[in-house]
């Protein structure tokens, strides 16, 4: 949740760096700067959170009996969205790089929603305790 949270921040930070080297020209050197930090703050943010634990919750919250396909679709998709982020990205940056940005920081937030309402706590409970809440 930190983390969807810390990305999409980022997110709006690079948008706003590439809206401030468009429309405000005397200050180019600071949006470059800014569009830098946004960039380490969204690497930070990704790679505490969501980059490793949603891994981590597939292994937990599916049933055993279902868990190797379970996970395997799970990773289809992973990849296959991966796979249509880098296909678009630079479609995105020639119609706008602030609405390039703009758009991921949104689709960020959703999955912030997401994990706020759909994700459940896992910390401190069995395999088994898990897939009972699951029933």
């Amino acid at each position: 949740m930190i983390s969807s949270a810390g990305m999409a921040i980022s997110l709006v930070v690079i948008a706003f760096a590439f809206y401030m080297k468009i429309h405000m020209s005397a200050v180019s050197h600071i949006a470059s700067i800014l569009a830098l930090i946004g960039l380490l703050a969204y690497i930070i943010a990704f790679s505490l959170g969501m980059g490793a634990i949603p891994w981590i919750i597939m292994s937990e919250i599916f049933p055993t009996n279902v868990k190797g396909i379970a996970g395997s679709v799970a990773t289809l998709a992973n990849w296959a969205l991966s796979w249509a982020v880098t296909m678009t990205i630079n479609l995105l940056l020639e119609w706008s790089t602030v609405g390039t940005f703009s758009l991921y920081a949104l689709f960020t937030v959703f999955t912030f929603i997401f994990v706020v309402l759909c994700v459940p706590e896992t910390k401190g409970k069995t395999l088994e305790e898990i897939e009972a809440s699951y029933r």
